[in-house]
This record gives structure tokens, C-alpha cells and sequence, in this order.
């Protein structure tokens, strides 16, 4: 059973000169592994899963499990904007040992709730694994509301959590208040962590642990374990580093990030482009102040 609590790493998709840099990808793997994280998040958006081919989708999902060994669960993305489409994919991963699957609102075409609600149910009716619903309206157009939440929740158990990113503490509590004990609310917002923790949470998927995975996971950590001002005080420190990795795009500072410590290029794929030079010096600076070093 997928245990969904603590610091999930959305992790990156390593390129050299355009393909997959699957050696990179395994020394992501080791180095997150290595520094305590609870779960990994492959082919996300923070992994550009829109601009990978299908063969490297699938060889990147591959990847990802066998250098995890079992040590943590890898749960990775699954979700398009066309529901027969999620559900090939659905069916594909299922196959390759992943622990769950993270399925986002559908983007672009601005579902219904009913809509959404009928995409989800065909995911979920398509596996036995653990599905984590991704609401992020930043990146699809539209919100999944609460009462969709918790419907889809009822009707299938499988249903095991929501990364929630819509901002807004209201709608996490709203989720939590009508939700059963099993269900997981995990923050997709780094900055709102200890926020959405304080109202009940379970933990993150997170984009600032690719590079801080140690100090990701302890604050998630700390305030579990019942000190909220330990984790308030790793909070702070991690705040302005959080924010300079959302100066651009996400992930073209955190790729960045990752190529400064020792890890893999600072290369997305089109349509995203290096992170400017100007913001490269900030985001050095945001780095050593939270005492991020190169790795070892």
C-alpha cells in the first residue's frame, strides 16, 4: 500500500544535447534516495512529461523504479488532456512496477466538473494502483472544485490522495473537513507547505527538494512529529530559495539548481529555454544562503 506522507520529489528530466541522459537520471535517483526522501515523482510537470516521446516516457518511468530498488515508492505522471490517452497510459505504467500514479486535471480544453469527473473515474476504473488527483489551475485553465474531489474519492478507493495547488487554503480544508482518515492532502506548492500542513496535510510533492531533499523532507518531518516551530524555522530558512526557483517557468531554474550541484545539464527542451542570465547570479546567491552545496 502507497504511503502517502512526507516529501515526495517531483524530479527532472535530465537532457544532453536533446535526449535523455539516463546515467544523470540515476545519479538523481541515488542522490535523492540517498538524502531521505519518502517518494518520487517522475514525468511530472517539473519532469516536462508533455515534451518526452512515448518510448521515453516509458523508458524514463523504467529508469526511475529500477534505480530506486524498492527503496522508496515512485509514483509517476499519467495525465493528458485527452481521457483515452491518460487511460493508455494508465494501463502502460501500471505494468512497470510504479507504486501509484499522478494524474492531472485535464489542460487546455477546461473540463466541466462533470467532465473531470468522468476523465477520473476512467483513470481510476483502469488500474489497481493508488491514484493521486493533481489540481493545479495555473497550468490547466480550471479548478477542480472540493465537491469533485470528494465524490471521486467515494466512488473509488483507489483513490488514494490529491497534490492541491490551487493556491487556496480554503479549498485544502474544505477537502480535509469532507474527506475520510485514509485520504491524503499533499501540498504542490512549496511555499504553502507548512501552511497546508497546519490544516492537515500529509506532506508535499515538491519541486524545491530536487535540490534541498534533506532539509525538504525534515521540515515535513518536524512538524509530523509535533514540532511546528522547527519546521517554521526550515520553512523561512527554504523560503526565498523556493521563490527564485519560480523566477521563470517552472523547471527551468530548479534544472539550473540541479546542474550547479554536480548533477546533470541545465538544458530543458523547447518550447523551454536556458534560465536567463540575469537570474542565474540571484539564484546562485539564493542557493548559498540556504547552504546548498555541490554534491560530492
Amino acid at each position: 500500500m502507497l504511503k502517502l506522507k512526507g516529501c515526495f520529489t517531483a524530479i527532472v528530466t535530465p537532457f544532453n544535447n536533446g535526449r535523455v541522459d539516463f546515467k544523470a537520471l540515476k545519479r538523481i535517483v541515488s542522490f535523492q534516495v540517498g538524502n531521505g526522501i519518502s517518494g518520487l515523482v517522475p514525468c511530472g510537470s517539473t519532469g516536462e512529461a508533455a515534451t518526452l516521446s512515448p518510448e521515453e516516457y516509458l523508458a524514463v518511468i523504467k529508469t526511475v523504479v529500477a534505480a530506486a530498488g524498492g527503496k522508496v515508492p515512485v509514483v509517476p505522471g499519467v495525465g493528458t488532456n485527452s481521457t483515452a490517452k491518460s487511460v493508455e497510459m494508465v494501463r502502460k505504467v501500471s505494468a512497470l512496477g510504479a507504486d501509484g500514479l499522478l494524474a492531472i486535471v485535464p489542460y487546455y480544453n477546461k473540463p466541466t466538473q462533470e467532465g473531470m469527473t468522468a476523465h477520473f473515474s476512467a483513470i481510476a476504473g483502469a488500474t489497481r494502483l493508488p491514484i493521486i488527483l493533481y489540481n493545479i489551475p495555473g497550468r490547466t485553465g480550471v479548478n477542480m472544485l472540493p465537491a469533485t474531489v470528494l465524490g471521486l474519492r467515494k466512488k473509488f478507493p483507489n483513490i488514494a490522495g490529491i497534490k492541491e495547488a490551487s493556491g487556496s487554503l480554503d479549498q485544502v480544508s474544505e477537502i480535509i473537513n469532507g474527506g475520510d482518515a485514509d485520504f491524503a492532502v499533499m501540498s504542490g506548492d512549496d511555499s504553502l507547505t507548512l501552511p497546508m500542513l497546519s490544516v492537515g496535510a500529509r506532506g508535499c510533492i515538491s519541486v524545491v527538494s530536487n535540490i534541498a531533499p534533506a532539509e525538504a523532507s525534515r521540515l515535513c518531518g518536524l512538524f509530523l512529529e509535533g514540532d511546528p516551530a522547527g519546521a517554521a524555522r526550515l520553512h523561512h530558512k527554504l523560503f526565498p530559495l523556493i521563490k527564485a526557483l519560480f523566477v521563470e517557468t517552472n523547471p527551468i531554474p530548479v534544472k539550473y539548481a540541479v546542474s550547479l550541484l554536480g548533477l546533470c545539464k541545465p538544458e530543458p527542451r523547447l518550447p523551454l529555454t536556458p534560465l536567463t542570465q540575469k537570474n542565474r547570479g540571484p539564484l546562485k546567491k539564493a542557493l548559498a544562503a540556504a547552504g546548498i552545496h555541490r554534491c560530492r
